[in-house]
């Protein structure tokens, strides 16, 4: 008797990373999704893949878990950091992270993951929910409840040349970053908060005026963007036979608020479980748990040195001669400090998140 066809409920990255794994296993798939394409969430926005968190190059960690760059990605070489006084450039040999697109256009990360299911052999079903108890995966996306960050801004046609600004100011963006990010013509300026969440739209006016004003950009045909964080450190990995992946488990770095690594590799850990027939909740729980405590831990020490807008990060005399790689794989993993900080520093954010289940 054949093994039941696994449903999944939605069509996100880690959705469709699931899918794709179990399809090349020989696995009916069908994934149900509320909207009436993958990337509707989003609106062309600009998303770091990001490249520093592990020893292993992000596209080789994709091609383990049988993924395939058919979107466009564009390797992030250089950065420009700054508080507004003091400004730090920055050039690598390797990549910090990808630049991926969002959205149901040409070229985005969420077009080719769908292009590939399709390719595998899923069934997506557009437009379709259905309840969770129904799912093998669930797969929905942030909580609204959990959320510990909010970004607010604009995509932009632009003659400028590639550019890469993260700028570190609480009137631009409370206890978060603003970003100005170009890559072949095409641009995204954002502000992130990591509280003070109300303030989202005055921050972003700052945030425009002070990039604006440090790297003049023309900018043609802007159309908004936003999006939310979501995270959990007492993660809700299984139900029961229902298992949950991505920002629906709340597995998001607390840190910086990248996702898409994650949420990529806890789909391809749901199909290899379901495949190999392991327990999914004691596989994620520790290929994760200890990288979300880290994230946490992180957060709170980052914090730490917001003093006088973070100068101290911006200091060029704290740059090294020599920048080859952005790796802070270290930060990833639950250490002996890690541990040691950590009562207190979820004691810290346990305040300032209450709904968060920490």
């Amino acid at each position: 008797m054949g093994r039941e066809a696994i449903k999944i409920a939605g069509a996100g990255p880690a959705g469709l990373a699931a899918a794709i794994n179990l399809a090349k296993a020989g696995i009916e798939v069908d994934i149900f999704e509320k909207r009436s394409d993958t990337g509707k969430r989003f609106h062309g926005d600009l998303q770091g893949l990001e490249n520093w968190s592990s020893e292993e190059n992000v596209l080789e960690l994709l091609s383990e878990m049988n993924l395939r760059v058919n979107f466009d990605c564009d390797p992030f070489l250089s950065l420009v950091t700054t508080n507004g006084v003091k400004t730090r450039y920055s050039n690598y040999d390797e990549p910090l992270c990808y630049l991926v697109k969002r959205g149901d256009m040409p070229g985005s990360l969420d077009q080719g993951l769908k292009d590939q299911a399709l390719e595998s052999g899923v069934n997506i079903h557009f437009g379709k929910t259905i309840s969770l108890e129904e799912a093998d995966i669930i797969a929905t996306g942030p909580i609204s409840k959990e959320l510990f960050a909010v970004d607010k801004g604009i995509v932009f046609s632009t003659t400028h040349d590639d550019l890469n600004v993260f700028l570190l100011n609480d009137d631009a963006a409370y206890k978060g970053y603003s970003y100005l990010l170009i890559t072949k013509g095409y641009g995204c300026m954002c502000t992130v908060l990591f509280d003070r969440f109300k303030k989202v739209d005055e921050c972003f006016e700052v945030s425009k005026r002070m990039l604006s004003e440090m790297f003049p950009v023309d900018i043609e045909n802007p159309s908004p963007v936003a999006g939310v964080g979501c995270f959990s450190t007492r993660n809700n990995f299984q139900q029961g036979s229902r298992m949950f992946v991505g920002e629906a488990a709340g597995i998001q770095d607390l840190l910086w608020g990248f996702g898409i690594k994650t949420a990529l590799e806890s789909g391809h850990l749901a199909a290899e479980c379901i495949i190999q027939g392991y327990d999914y909740r004691e596989v994620a729980k520790s290929h994760f748990e200890g990288r979300l405590k880290a994230t946490l831990v992180n957060r709170f020490v980052w914090e730490v040195v917001r003093f006088n807008n973070y100068a101290v990060v911006v200091d060029e005399r704290l740059q090294s001669r020599t920048k080859r790689s952005f790796n802070l794989s270290n930060l990833y993993g639950f250490s002996s400090l890690h541990r040691a900080v950590y009562p207190l520093a979820r004691w810290f954010m346990k305040r300032r998140y209450p709904d968060l289940r920490l």
